[in-house]
């Protein structure tokens, strides 16, 4: 933590949390804005299903790529110039993106995107704990999944809007204001949070180094993956919307609103729920709770879609719940991974971004095109994402019992 956290900050947390929250807005508004413009963007540019499913995965692939980077390198340089220089570029790309003649430049520049985007959403967490002494830093990482949580539910409709009324390239037109207004606020706001003693010498060996330490300390990974990859088990309907709520639900594209409403309100709740628990219950046991919430509940949804046939009365609401207990227990693991190492907390929350986003990638470009046709594949699919994180939670609970078996009281 910034020995001088207090003086860089006078205005309450939860003013912090929402200037962050906007940085983490960029990702789903850079993925949900534009989804309601498939078919028009297609059209225009002739584009096959094939071609615009790439438009997406570049932009995963190069998130994951540049997450690498993006917090190392502001443990070096600090933590506001690679958020402002990420915001620039991100607008530049989202500009190009408007301009795109062909599919390949939109393919390009959405990859560009992704290079981008990792800036704010993976430094932001290393601001964080810069700043806040860990109960009150869950409930700051709480506050800002809240509001994180709006982008999804917003972001499509506003990609809707756009679309229908002034056509695919007014969605990236509103991307690069959005870039401009971030990088505005940044710029005026946010306060450089890494302490001038705590600065990483900015040297490839010193990079190298620190890659090796983390990627081969077994607690790292595995709280990773405990982290990371359940996410995906509620991603993967998002990511199957279309086929999912238009195919195997009856639902008119009006009403897909409502299948984000509920996620959104279960992510949001969640992270309600960890936020009051701060300084109260182990992170251990929050943990444990996010955990057996998501595996009752994935299970129900896959014996009632072996059962019946999936309908519109019931079959959004286990997404829902399984959001609930995912954002339950994130940001406590988030934490757990920023203070295994607290040298290079920019560096860990990139390479838990990089797993993270990795593992998005892959489901988006591989596992929801196989399964999306079917909601018992849906079903499997989801659980098995959810048990890959589980399998790592208990391992690493069973080799180091100790982790996340303290309270720290809130700073009031």
């Amino acid at each position: 933590m910034n020995p001088d956290a207090q003086l860089l900050w006078r205005a309450p947390p939860w003013a912090l949390a929402v200037l962050l929250a906007t940085l983490g807005m960029l990702g789903p508004f850079s993925i949900d804005t534009y989804i309601p413009a498939f078919s028009g963007i297609a059209n225009s540019l002739g584009a096959t299903p094939l071609q615009m499913q790439q438009t997406l995965s570049a932009y995963l692939f190069g998130f994951a790529f540049m997450s690498l980077f993006h917090g190392a390198l502001s443990d070096s340089v600090g933590r506001r110039p690679v958020v402002l220089w990420g915001l620039a570029a991100f607008t530049l790309a989202s500009m190009g993106c408007a301009l795109s003649q062909s599919i390949g430049q939109l393919v390009f520049f959405r990859a560009v995107q992704g290079l981008t985007t990792g800036a704010g959403i993976v430094v932001s967490r290393a601001v964080v704990r810069d700043m806040f002494a860990p109960a009150q830093a869950q409930r700051v990482m709480s506050q800002i999944t809240i509001y994180f949580g709006v982008a999804p539910a917003v972001a499509p409709m506003m990609g809707g809007l756009l679309f229908e009324h002034l056509g695919w390239h007014s969605v990236f037109w509103f991307l690069t204001l959005v870039g401009v207004l971030l990088w505005a606020a940044n710029y005026r706001l946010l306060p450089e949070t890494l302490h001038v003693t705590q600065r990483q010498p900015l040297k490839v060996s010193n990079l190298m180094q620190g890659y090796w330490q983390l990627g081969h300390d077994p607690r790292f990974i595995l709280l990773s993956l405990a982290s990371g990859i359940p996410f995906n088990g509620m991603f993967l309907y998002v990511l199957s919307a279309p086929v999912f709520l238009g195919e195997h639900l009856a639902m008119a594209p009006s009403q897909f609103f409502w299948f984000f409403v509920l996620t959104i309100a279960g992510i949001m709740g969640g992270a309600w729920i960890s936020g009051r628990m701060a300084g109260r219950v182990t992170p251990k046991k929050q943990i444990r709770y996010g955990f057996l919430i998501m595996i009752s509940i994935a299970t129900v949804n896959l014996v009632v879609n072996l059962l019946f046939k999936a309908h519109v009365s019931w079959a959004m609401l286990p997404i829902a719940v399984f959001a609930f207990g995912w954002a339950m227990m994130v940001p406590v693991v988030t934490l757990l991974v920023l203070d295994l190492h607290p040298d290079r907390r920019g560096m860990a929350s990139s390479l838990q971004a990089f797993i993270a986003s990795t593992a998005n990638g892959f489901v988006a470009g591989a596992i929801s095109p196989l399964v999306m046709h079917s909601t018992v594949g849906l079903a499997l699919a989801s659980i098995s994402m959810l048990m890959i994180g589980l399998l790592a939670w208990v391992g690493l609970h069973k080799r180091w019992p100790e982790i996340g078996r303290v309270i720290e009281h809130p700073v009031l």
